[in-house]
């Protein structure tokens, strides 16, 4: 099956040199049966701006972010034209570092002003923005999404003072959040691990159905929402009804909100405080989930007792692959956590994210161990942040 995004991208490079924006813009659009939105050029795949200079750095003006904000749930790709070579930049909102143009009363609740091609990122925690690393980068930013970066970027363009605070590790925290892999590698031998994974389970086997039907919804946000109610809400009123209107003909889910919590599902056992995220990994499809908020997470940890969690759900077409509990420190799942430390707001340490293919790899194949001192290096590198 040939691969959209790189059949664009392939043309692009092909036609380097080409140094005539028109007629480039002409030859991608016909060849694609691109869709055009005054200077957008889009399709379910992707969508793509084109621009010229004559150099790879450019000021331009690119699009408002309220046009931006139609298709941020794809790929959006600046192809920038040179004397020399075509050059192809995701600039998603999350690769924005702000808005720059006519954006005085940007707020939350108010979408104005456009952005520049200055106002792209050229790098995101390390990985370079050009042609072979989008599709990376955009299952980077589909997790966030546009109004996860909105509130960033009106902070950022106008300077106002963000909402959030660094939680501060003062000596004792720092003491219980570094013993934390330690109280990981003990509860995950307990019988405690046993029993939560069994809850858990029963909450799967019960709603499979409802869960196969979920998997279907194309909103990455949107199902993983959905599926993680059904596993772990406390509301059974609102996971009754999330049951019918997944069976029903009639489209739309009633609107619920989840807490923005660290985990789902609340568990206390007799030595441990547990919190478990519910992650659900289609296993055919390209994502990377997110992860946890550092500072959330920090001061979760600095309780002597708490041990964070992940249930992966694995989904295939019509069938549940497996489920697997681990904890926030299994050695593969640590080296595949992604710090977005960059991307964050002046008063936190940031966010992160997993590689999805490390969650195919543990779904396949469960694996529980912790390399203590690896988890305790990561633990002081985000202290540090």
């Amino acid at each position: 099956m040939t691969d959209p995004l790189k059949s664009l991208l392939g043309l692009i490079r092909k036609n380097d040199g080409i140094n005539d924006k028109d007629l480039l813009t002409r030859l991608v659009s016909e060849e694609f049966q691109l869709t055009r939105d005054r200077s957008v050029y889009y399709c379910p795949e992707y969508a793509i701006r084109f621009s010229s200079s004559a150099r790879p750095n450019f000021a331009n003006t690119v699009l408002s972010l309220s046009n931006l904000s139609k298709y941020d749930d794809r790929p959006f790709i600046v192809c920038l034209v040179t004397p020399v070579r075509n050059f192809c930049l995701i600039a998603n909102t999350t690769f924005l570092k702000k808005i720059s143009h006519s954006s005085q009363e940007l707020r939350e609740n108010n979408i104005r002003g456009s952005f520049n091609g200055s106002d792209i990122v050229r790098e995101f925690e390390g990985i370079s923005n050009s042609a072979e690393n989008i599709r990376r980068l955009y299952d980077i930013h589909a997790e966030i999404g546009f109004e996860g970066n909105l509130a960033r970027l009106v902070e950022a363009t106008n300077n106002i003072s963000p909402s959030g605070t660094k939680f501060v590790v003062g000596k004792g925290e720092q003491s219980a959040i570094l013993e934390a892999p330690n109280r990981a590698i003990r509860f995950v031998a307990s019988s405690d691990a046993r029993t939560l994974k069994s809850e858990l389970d029963a909450k799967v086997d019960e709603f499979k159905n409802e869960i196969l039907l979920a998997a279907l919804i194309d909103n990455v946000n949107v199902r993983g929402r959905v599926i993680e109610y059904l596993i772990a809400g406390e509301d059974e009123a609102l996971r009754q009804s999330l049951v019918t209107a997944l069976k029903s003909d009639s489209p739309g889910l009633p609107q619920f909100r989840t807490d923005n919590t660290l985990g789902d599902y609340q568990r206390n056992f007799n030595a441990f405080d547990t919190e478990t995220d519910v992650k659900t990994k289609i296993m055919i499809l390209s994502s990377n989930p997110k992860a946890y908020n550092l500072d959330k997470l920090l001061e979760f940890l600095a309780n002597s007792r708490s041990v964070l969690l992940f249930y992966f759900v694995g989904i295939d077409p019509g069938k549940i692959v497996n489920t697997v509990l681990v904890s926030m420190f299994q050695r593969d799942l640590l080296k595949a956590t992604v710090l977005l430390k960059h991307w964050a707001g002046r008063n936190s340490r940031g966010v992160s994210q997993f590689e999805g293919k490390t969650i195919n790899e543990l779904i396949e194949n469960p694996d529980s161990q912790i390399d203590e001192q690896t988890a305790r290096d990561f633990l002081n590198q985000v202290i540090a942040l």
